[in-house]
C-alpha cells in the first residue's frame, strides 16, 4: 500500500512539483529526430511535464522548442511559418527564434520595434539531436548538464532504432512495469516462443519453467540494479539483470544475439505519458528482418494510427484483443506485441491508480526500492537542493545482463564487468 499524499508526489510532474522539478534536473527526450526532417520542416506541438510547447528546426537546422502560445494575442504557433530563422506567428507577423527571442514586430514602427522585441521571450528550452531523439532540458540554465551519454544513442546509426508511443496513464504505473521481470513468465509468455525479436534464445526455457522468481535489488550510483533468479541447470541460477536509472530509464535483460532494448517514460502530463522506446545491437548492424519486426508491432514496439504516435491497439478498440489466440496460447491475454500488451493492462488500471489500495509481495521488491528512492530524491532536491542520481552521465553506462552463474555466486559481484559499456563487446545474454 502506498499512502496518498505519497502516491500524488510521486505522480505529479508540473513546474513546481516535487516530481516536476526533480524530472527538470535532467536530458529527457522530447521528441524523434525524424519529426523534423529538415530546415523548415513544419512545427511540432510537443507536451511534456504538464507543459505545451512547439518544437521547430529553423532556415539554419537549429532546433527550438518554446512556448506553444504567441505573447501577442495567444495564438498556437503550430500554426505558425517556420521561414527566414524564425517561427512566424500567422495572426499579425510576430516572430521568434529558436531560443523564444521575438525578432519580429512588423505592425510597430522601426524606431520601436527592436526596443519591443528585446523585451519579448517566450519560455524556450535547448533541443539537442543526439543520436535519433531529440532531447531537451527544461530546467535552470545555470544548472545544465552535460548531454546524455546513452549507449543506444551513441552507436551508428545501422545498430540501433528508436520508436515512441503515447500511453494513456500516468508515467510512473507505466514505469513500474518494466521493472517487474515476474509478469513476464505469464503476460509475455507466447511471445518468448514465437516472436522473432526473441524466440531461440536458451533464456527462454528459464522464464518459462520457473514461475517463481526470486529478487534481490541493489543500489547503483545512478539508481538500481534489479537482479531476478530463477532455476537453472543443477547448481546454477539463471539471473536476468535489469538496471533503472533515475528517473525513468529502464534497460531489459538480453536474450541471445537479438537486439536489446529498453524505454525511457516521459510525463506528459499526470494522466499520460510517451513511452520512447529502443532496440540497438552494441556489436552489429540490426538487419533488415529485426527492424521490419519492430515495425510490424513485435516485442516492445507497435504500430501506429495513421499519421499519429497513438498505438494502433488502443483503449477505444480494447486493443483489438484475440480470444481465439489467447484461447490458442498464442498470446496469453490476447493482444499482439509486448509493448501492447504492457500497455493494455497498465491503462486499464485508470490514468492514475489508487495504490492505496494494492498489495504488495516479494516480487514487487524492485518497484518499492525505486519509488523509495525517487521520494528520496525528490525530497532532496526540494529541501537541500541536492542534484539527484542520474544527471551524471556517468550513470548512463549502463548495460543489462542476462546469465546463468553458480548458486553460490552474488549476481551483483559476478556480473560486474557485464553491466558496464565496453565498446565494440558484446552484452552478456543467454
Amino acid at each position: 500500500m502506498l499512502k496518498q499524499e505519497i502516491n500524488e508526489l510521486l505522480t505529479q510532474t508540473d513546474r513546481g512539483t516535487p516530481m516536476g522539478e526533480l524530472f527538470r534536473q535532467y536530458w529527457i527526450p522530447a521528441l524523434l529526430a525524424e519529426e523534423l526532417p529538415e530546415d523548415d520542416a513544419p512545427p511540432v506541438r510537443v507536451k511534456l511535464l504538464g507543459e505545451r510547447l512547439v518544437a521547430f528546426r529553423d532556415s539554419e537546422g537549429r532546433y527550438g522548442l518554446i512556448d506553444e502560445f504567441c505573447a501577442h494575442r495567444g495564438v498556437s504557433l503550430w500554426f505558425g511559418r517556420n521561414e527566414d530563422g524564425g517561427l512566424r506567428c500567422p495572426y499579425h507577423g510576430w516572430k521568434y527564434d529558436v531560443t523564444g527571442q521575438c525578432t519580429e514586430i512588423p505592425s510597430e514602427p522601426d524606431e520601436k520595434e527592436s526596443l519591443l522585441c528585446a523585451k519579448i521571450k517566450l519560455t524556450g528550452y535547448p533541443l539537442v539531436k543526439v543520436g535519433d531523439v531529440l532531447w531537451t532540458y527544461m530546467g535552470d540554465p545555470a544548472s545544465q548538464p552535460p548531454l546524455p551519454e546513452w549507449e543506444f544513442a551513441t552507436v551508428p546509426p545501422e545498430q540501433t532504432y528508436t520508436s515512441k508511443r503515447w500511453q494513456e496513464s500516468n508515467w510512473l504505473q507505466a514505469l513500474e512495469g518494466g521493472i517487474d521481470s515476474s509478469h513476464v513468465s505469464w503476460l509475455h509468455s507466447g511471445g518468448l516462443q514465437s516472436d522473432p525479436l526473441f524466440k531461440g534464445a536458451a533464456g527462454n526455457k528459464y522464464n518459462l519453467a520457473d514461475r517463481k522468481p526470486f529478487f534481490e535489488v541493489v543500489e547503483s550510483e545512478g539508481g538500481l540494479f534489479i537482479g531476478v533468479r530463477r532455476n537453472a541447470e543443477e547448481g546454477h541460477y539463471y539471473w536476468r539483470i535489469t538496471p533503472w536509472i533515475m528517473p525513468s530509464f529502464t534497460m531489459v535483460p538480453p536474450r541471445g544475439d537479438h537486439p536489446v532494448h529498453g524505454h525511457f517514460w516521459i510525463p506528459i502530463d499526470d494522466e499520460n505519458c510517451w513511452v520512447f522506446t529502443f532496440d540497438y545491437h552494441p556489436v552489429r548492424a540490426l538487419t533488415d528482418d529485426e527492424v521490419q519486426a519492430m515495425k510490424d508491432g513485435h516485442g516492445v514496439h507497435n504500430e501506429y494510427v495513421p499519421g499519429t504516435y497513438r498505438p494502433l491497439q488502443n483503449k477505444d478498440n480494447d486493443y483489438l484483443m484475440d480470444r481465439e489466440a489467447q484461447r490458442r496460447g498464442e498470446t496469453y491475454s490476447g493482444v499482439k506485441g509486448i509493448a501492447m500488451q504492457d500497455a493494455s493492462l497498465q491503462e486499464s488500471m485508470g490514468p492514475i491508480v489508487d495504490r492505496t489500495k494494492e498489495k504488495l509481495v516479494s516480487t514487487d521488491t524492485g518497484i518499492i526500492m525505486a519509488r523509495q528512492r525517487l521520494r528520496k530524491a525528490a525530497e532532496e532536491l526540494r529541501d537541500q537542493g541536492t542534484t539527484p542520481p542520474g544527471v551524471d552521465p556517468e550513470h548512463h553506462k549502463v548495460r543489462s545482463a542476462a546469465v546463468v552463474l553458480p548458486k553460490d555466486q552474488p549476481f551483483l559481484e559476478a556480473s560486474r564487468d557485464a553491466l558496464r559499456v565496453r565498446p565494440g563487446v558484446a552484452q552478456s545474454s543467454v
